[in-house]
């Protein structure tokens, strides 16, 4: 859900993401009313306008401003926009704390954590094991989760790159909101270490999307062609990521800051 008008834009898509080129001042208010509504007030020198995005993942609501926006036209329009608001942060994914008995999609297999006699975790079937403590259940998932999508990005980021004649400079991994991969100016691929709980053919799809990175810097024609040249049916792929990612970000392995 989005609406512009006036020179303010409203969203209700993923996370907020900062678009400047370095991190802007960040302050919290809040709008009145029952509830009361918590606001991250970000300024930065890209924003022409007043923009209010609300995560679905966790209901989080941030105003961008330019940054000699006065503060309190920002609260002014955001406290005019507050039915809007509560209505998205109603409509937001629920996080869900990872522990033992949660069921989580490894690979798109629903996989559930159970406790058993073993030193490290072990993927038997349709159950994850892991050692018996519930306190390190879900730092444990977490570290597996991350072991093994390193390996599968970096076979996928290398064969693809293979594909593409284009080396790539390496691989990393964080656990970004905003964006699932992305390719710098000198080469480096990161990804999001959730895309393991993807489909397969998802987790290669954002794969060949960065290495076609590596020949185009852009998201033009000629950049889509060479995603269809790696990846012919990327499309279908493509189309679950956007529908369906969301969903890898509700599982929450650490407390929330």
């Amino acid at each position: 859900m989005a609406c512009a008008g006036g020179g303010f834009a409203l969203s209700a898509g993923g996370e907020t993401r900062q678009n400047g080129a370095g991190k802007g001042a960040i302050m919290q208010r809040w709008i009145k009313g029952d509830p009361p509504v918590e606001v991250i007030l970000r300024r930065t020198s890209r924003a022409r306008r007043f923009s209010l995005r609300v995560s679905r993942l966790d209901g989080r609501v941030t105003l961008s401003m330019p940054t000699r926006a006065d503060e309190s036209d920002a609260l002014a329009f955001a406290e005019a926009q507050a039915d809007w608001i509560r209505g998205a942060m109603a409509r937001s994914t629920p996080m869900a704390p990872v522990g033992f008995g949660t069921v989580l999609p490894i690979e798109g297999r629903s996989v559930t954590l159970m406790p058993g006699a073993v030193r490290a975790p072990l993927l038997q079937g349709e159950a994850l094991i892991l050692p018996p403590d519930p306190a390190r259940a879900a730092l444990r998932a977490e570290a597996y989760l991350k072991l093994h999508a390193r390996v599968r990005l970096q076979a996928a980021s290398d064969r693809y790159a293979a594909l593409a004649g284009r080396a790539h400079a390496g691989v990393s991994l964080r656990d970004a909101r905003s964006r699932w991969g992305s390719c710098s100016s000198d080469g480096r691929l990161m990804y999001s270490w959730r895309l393991i709980m993807a489909p397969p053919q998802v987790l290669d799809y954002v794969a060949a999307h960065e290495v076609a990175h590596l020949l185009e810097m852009n998201h033009s024609p000629a950049f889509w062609a060479v995603v269809r040249r790696l990846m012919p049916d990327y499309q279908t792929h493509r189309r679950w990521l956007k529908s369906r990612g969301n969903d890898l970000h509700r599982h929450l392995f650490r407390p929330q800051a």
